[in-house]
């Protein structure tokens, strides 16, 4: 893998590019209008572009299309933003994988990842799951999925 993108919204996404930093890999992504999110506009330490709409699934949308293949971490099932990444992985025939951390250890998930990055030959990952808000969980376990899989390393 050589590329990380989300959204970057608080919680999964900021972890996956937060991870992404501190491994020294690319990140980037789309986000909305005014580099919107749930807690202000995101920083520009970010390497994100800006979209012309104001509108979230156009973000989700344009992620999930710029992508190899998008992997969605929830605790529980896809709800909001999480369930239309997933449907528009689908609808637009991008590989997906969606871990219910409730039914996953950290090293359980990282296995699961990487054999599904590698029978994908995914290169440009789309990372995604709830925002902070809906799970203060979902940032940390992200961001340490991330760190474990060390992207980098590929």
């Amino acid at each position: 893998m050589i590329k990380i993108i989300s959204g970057g919204q608080t919680g999964a996404d900021r972890g996956a590019l937060d991870a992404a930093r501190e491994c020294g890999i690319p990140h980037g992504g789309w986000l909305p209008k005014g580099r919107a999110t749930e807690d202000g506009p995101l920083g520009q330490e970010y390497c994100l572009q800006e979209l012309d709409s104001y509108r979230y699934r156009d973000r989700t949308r344009k992620n999930v299309q710029e992508s190899d293949g998008t992997l969605i971490v929830s605790y529980g099932p896809l709800t909001g933003g999480s369930a239309l990444t997933e449907a528009l992985a689908i609808r637009y025939d991008r590989p997906c994988l969606h871990l219910n951390m409730e039914y996953f250890s950290l090293d359980e998930a990282v296995q699961a990842v990487e054999q599904w990055l590698a029978r994908n030959a995914i290169k440009t990952l789309n990372v995604a799951g709830p925002r902070a808000s809906s799970d203060e969980r979902i940032y940390a376990t992200v961001r340490e999925l991330i760190l474990a899989i060390n992207p980098g390393k590929r």
